[in-house]
């Protein structure tokens, strides 16, 4: 192997690694620390750098189980709130906005984005080409997402919404809903009590 495919295969390994490093997993669980919020290793995603500038927003008791994925290139933001669970293999990946709410579930293998990779140029590999918004994906409190829900960008899901699992959300939909399917749609709304 030449000298220059190893130092290419190393500035990889510190880039896709970095939250591994002793130090930034030290620090990423100060940073966590300091907001009340908590998770368990591994935590995958540009964290560091979002927690740091102010890109990534934690309400307190928040909990990110292992494997949970959160990146956004800057200027791009998460916000999630309090009380908020992150289940194993969660990933939010923000363009511009993906705001969560507190006291959401968030089962085995969820996706929340604001994004969409472009693929319009066919002389360019879609990787290569970047990504697009139609907005803000919002979802309200006291959500309850079941196992592999994708939430799509521009979404807004409205409070105490629930989910099924394997579900492709890609239109709004609205406070106590009980929705599932691909493309979810709303089954039944949750009675309001009070």
């Amino acid at each position: 192997m030449r000298a220059a495919d190893l130092r290419l295969w190393g500035q990889k390994w510190r880039w896709y690694e970095r939250n591994s490093l002793p130090w930034n997993r030290a620090r990423i669980h100060w940073e966590l620390a300091a907001r009340q919020a908590f998770c368990r290793w591994p935590l995958h995603g540009n964290v560091l750098e979002m927690l740091r500038e102010g890109r990534l927003e934690l309400g307190p008791h928040v909990l990110f189980e292992p494997g949970v994925w959160l990146t956004s290139p800057a200027p791009g933001r998460i916000r999630i709130g309090g009380g908020t669970f992150l289940n194993l293999g969660v990933q939010v990946a923000a363009v511009e906005l993906v705001d969560i709410g507190e006291h959401c579930m968030f089962a085995n293998g969820c996706f929340v984005t604001d994004g969409s990779h472009r693929f319009e140029d066919p002389g360019r590999p879609v990787p290569w080409q970047g990504f697009t918004t139609k907005g803000p994906t919002r979802v309200g409190d006291n959500v309850w997402c079941g196992a592999h829900v994708v939430i799509t960008s521009g979404v807004t899901v409205g409070e105490r919404c629930v989910i099924g699992a394997n579900s492709v959300v890609t239109r709004d939909l609205p406070p106590f809903s009980i929705a599932a399917g691909a493309p979810a749609r709303v089954l039944e709304t949750i009675a309001q009590t009070g």
